[in-house]
């Protein structure tokens, strides 16, 4: 199993923080074993580009929220990670 849970939603409240803010959190690894996912599907296009980081965080988004870690932004660069057989991803985490 890649992660800890498939989820599909965001159970947590909304937040508001938009780019500027998580860009002030500091990166930390967090293990994919941890992550809850937020969406069920995922782009394969998002998944296979080159420069699939090209407008976005370098940084997949992640939410603590009630003991577990919801993976909101950076499905595909969780996936990858996976499929390079890593077992942990840079993410910033915004505790709620």
């Amino acid at each position: 199993m890649i992660f800890k849970r498939v989820g599909e939603g965001r159970p947590y409240p909304q937040h508001g923080y938009v780019q500027k803010q998580w860009a002030a959190i500091a990166p930390q690894q967090v293990r994919l074993d941890q992550l809850v996912t937020t969406k069920r599907t995922l782009d394969l296009d998002a998944l296979l580009e080159e420069d699939s980081t090209f407008y976005g965080d370098l940084f997949a988004h992640v939410v603590s929220w009630n003991g577990d870690l919801y993976l909101e932004d950076g499905l595909h660069r969780a996936l990858r990670a996976a499929l390079q057989q890593r077992q942990t991803v840079h993410a910033r985490v915004l505790e709620l």
